[in-house]
């Protein structure tokens, strides 16, 4: 079994510098791929992403929600929304995604999609090409 990055990522980066095997990848260019990944063919399923994750949106595979109850103040990030956030992540960087919602308290997200967003990143998208990109490089601080 493998580690899943959902849509409540607001690109933090912290779990990048914990993995061990080094197989979480920014999702470059942003506005297709607005979180970050995790190769499933290389993940070790250690765990050590998902406390490091201040937005709690890393899942053991099969346990990614189906029905997702929202605190209130979330935000998911998914191609298609137009919402606005700012932020900083793990090494001071802001962040600005355009492709959020803010979910309402109580209100219920399936997250499951994105697992196969997360598989499709490595067999179709990017994948560790895009830790190659200036993009990439910019939201790691470097």
């Amino acid at each position: 079994m493998t580690h899943v990055i959902t849509s409540l990522c607001l690109r933090d980066s912290g779990c990048v510098e914990v993995c061990p095997v080094d197989c979480i990848v920014p999702g470059v260019p942003q506005g297709e791929h607005p979180w970050y990944y995790i190769d499933p063919d290389t993940c070790i399923d250690c765990g050590a992403c998902v406390p490091a994750c201040p937005y709690n949106a890393i899942f053991p595979a099969d346990d990614v929600p189906a029905a997702y109850t929202a605190k209130g103040g979330e935000y998911i990030s998914r191609v298609g929304l137009t919402g606005h956030y700012e932020g900083t992540n793990d090494h001071g960087v802001q962040v600005v995604l355009e492709t959020v919602k803010q979910l309402e308290a109580g209100e219920v997200v399936d997250l499951t999609p994105d697992t196969e967003a997360n598989a499709a990143f490595f067999q179709s998208g990017p994948g560790y090409k895009a830790n190659d990109t200036d993009e990439a490089k910019a939201a790691r601080g470097g």
